[in-house]
């Protein structure tokens, strides 16, 4: 018996720093046998370099791709979604990393500004109320220029391992909605 999700290949974007061993994301591709984007450099991210990085794992795909990103990665994707509007049939953006913060690390201005522009696909955003890298109003304005509907979650900090998210079982729950949604908006190849 096939599920949705056969429809689908599934790319993880890492966020800055990249996603450990015990990182959801890193159980997440186990268990979706997902396409995992490569970059030269996790620790100095180049916006051109990961963009490039998003492209060449998209490439590999073979059905509809959803991409599922964490932190910086989520603004990969919006950035992405510029220059590349067809290639993506559906992103779960989990904990954006706001790229625009007083005092955000130099390694990540690169990416600012923000993408304001609604997204060309079904979209998902997950933020935590209590995330030290984005201010709620902030995840809620971000959702806003994306269109993307908004999941909050209580106290989860950023949604990593350091708040406890390691298999990350709820999340996936998230998934189902968002793939129906991408399937309904003809995302899929007759």
């Amino acid at each position: 018996m096939t599920t949705i999700a056969d429809d689908f290949d599934f790319i993880i974007q890492p966020g800055w720093r990249g996603s450990a061993t015990d990182h959801w994301q890193s159980h997440w591709e186990q268990r979706l046998n997902a396409i995992r984007v490569q970059n030269d450099n996790w620790e100095q991210p180049d916006l051109d370099s990961w963009l490039t990085g998003l492209d060449h794992a998209l490439s590999q795909a073979r059905r509809p791709a959803i991409v599922i990103a964490h932190s910086l990665g989520c603004i990969t994707v919006a950035h992405y979604a510029r220059l590349q509007p067809g290639r993506i049939a559906g992103a779960l953006l989990v904990a954006p990393a706001d790229v625009e913060r007083p005092f955000v690390p130099r390694e990540l201005m690169p990416f600012a500004p923000l993408p304001r522009q609604p997204l060309p696909f079904v979209s998902r955003v997950v933020a935590s109320d209590n995330d030290p890298f984005c201010k709620s109003a902030r995840a809620a304005r971000m959702a806003g220029y994306w269109q993307s509907p908004l999941t909050w979650l209580r106290q989860a900090g950023h949604i990593n391992v350091a708040s406890g998210h390691q298999q990350w079982e709820e999340g996936l729950a998230l998934l189902p909605p968002l793939l129906e949604r991408a399937r309904a908006q003809g995302s899929l190849a007759a």
